[in-house]
């Protein structure tokens, strides 16, 4: 009886990492030699009708390429943008698109560059999935299912809890 419940226990873990190396596989994206992985978008606060999206994007080596377009059924526009600090002052300004460079990771984080969700057609709550598409300037258009994490909970790329906008 010992031995059948420990052949059980054994199989259920194997299981378990399966499933969780699905859900890992999920989150991570791949076009024409970019990677698009740890994706999630902030859970909007009050009625806003803005949000932003997170995400990492790594060109393989000689693949460097631009993303020039986000896009959002749930959302009026998906923008470009980047944060910086001006008189003491965090402002948001447009970009044109983001470079993504062979060798080294382009980190869209809490603080940096991000992805802007403005006229959202309802609150974007933790649990949630947000359907978002990415236009590379080479590589083309990757749709995505990104998931959406709580204001206080989410944490940025380096570990850090996110700042609220």
């Amino acid at each position: 009886m010992g031995c059948a419940r420990l052949r059980h226990a054994i199989v259920l873990m194997v299981v378990m990492c399966g499933l969780a190396g699905l859900a890992e596989a999920k989150s991570v994206a791949s076009i024409g030699g970019i990677t698009i992985r740890e994706a999630w978008a902030r859970a909007s606060m009050g009625q806003t009708g803005t949000s932003a999206v997170y995400v990492t994007l790594e060109a393989s080596a000689g693949h460097g390429d631009r993303l020039v377009a986000a896009a959002s059924p749930d959302a009026r526009s998906a923008e470009l943008h980047t944060s910086i600090m001006e008189d003491g002052v965090a402002k948001m300004r447009p970009l044109a698109a983001i470079e993504v460079a062979p060798g080294e990771p382009t980190v869209l984080e809490p603080g940096g560059p991000h992805i802007m969700l403005v006229g959202l057609g309802g609150k974007l709550v933790e649990g949630d999935t947000l359907p978002l598409s990415l236009t590379f300037e080479h590589a083309g258009t990757v749709e995505l299912q990104v998931p959406v994490r709580g204001m206080g909970g989410a944490m940025s790329h380096g570990g850090h809890r996110s700042p609220t906008n």
